[in-house]
């Protein structure tokens, strides 16, 4: 069986690290709203995988997580001047009953993101230790991908091109600016009463350090499948690479599958 691997831009067979068995991780929804076609579409595409895997007599162990903070569930949830949790609750069982229509089968474990506050801050202080951040004035932490050599390897980028030193607090950019990303937001007025203490000052984690603590929390430093949307490449899925990488000094992913 051949895989088109992104990483390499090309089909691979597929030699998982455990024979008879497969380690997958899918990204998940973010939930601040109703699912659309195209989220659905990458989720089926997964559920196809899966299937084929178990049809082969492979073991999957398959993790989904549930993104219920980053900026876009902060903003809406604020507009609607409704607490987080009670906001994403609604769109997360919108979310459930949408598989259950499509027929998928669920994934073995759906991490929430609030609920590892805790083991991210911690993932953020290992990489301190190694020397792969920095504290902004405002409390929060950056990934300086100058120390991250591999920085641009999935969405194949010119390192001489990237932007390295200047930061970027969005959870989303272009592929021009490849800048050092946060991986802790210190606390700004319009974040509410969406906060969690921390050594570097109350704040929030970034979007990306989300997917590596959960993914690896069930899965180990490394596995075999990463899955998600094309549009998850850059800046999502690298900057998961460098900060998985940077802190346990291992691969972290054998095959990116990209729907």
């Amino acid at each position: 069986m051949k895989f088109y691997n992104t990483l390499k831009r090309n089909k691979e067979i597929f030699n998982p690290l455990q024979k008879g068995k497969v380690s997958l991780y899918t990204c998940g929804p973010t939930v601040y709203d109703f699912a659309h076609i195209g989220n659905l579409r990458a989720f089926l595409f997964e559920d196809i995988l899966r299937r084929y895997l178990e049809f082969l007599g492979l073991e999957v162990l398959h993790v989904m997580n549930i993104t219920d903070i980053d900026d876009k569930t902060i903003r809406k949830s604020q507009e609607e001047d409704r607490s987080l949790i009670d906001f994403t609750n609604e769109y997360t069982d919108a979310f459930f009953e949408d598989l259950q229509i499509l027929n998928m089968r669920l994934a073995h474990h759906y991490p929430r993101a609030t609920e590892f506050i805790s083991q991210m801050i911690h993932t953020i202080q290992k990489l301190e230790k190694k020397g792969f951040t920095y504290t902004a004035d405002d409390g929060s932490v950056f990934f300086k991908i100058s120390q991250f050599q591999e920085y641009g390897k999935l969405a194949h980028l010119d390192p001489e091109k990237l932007i390295s030193g200047e930061r970027v607090t969005k959870d989303e950019y272009e592929k021009e600016e490849g800048r050092d990303f946060a991986l802790w937001k210190g606390y700004k007025d319009e974040d509410g009463n969406v906060f969690w203490d921390s050594p570097w000052g109350k704040g929030r984690p970034g979007w990306h350090i989300e997917c590596s603590v959960m993914s690896t929390h069930y899965l180990g430093d490394h596995f075999d499948i990463h899955c998600g949307g094309v549009d998850n490449i850059f800046p999502h899925h690298e900057n998961e690479i460098a900060q998985s990488c940077a802190v346990s000094g291992e691969e972290f992913v054998n095959y990116w599958l990209h729907n």
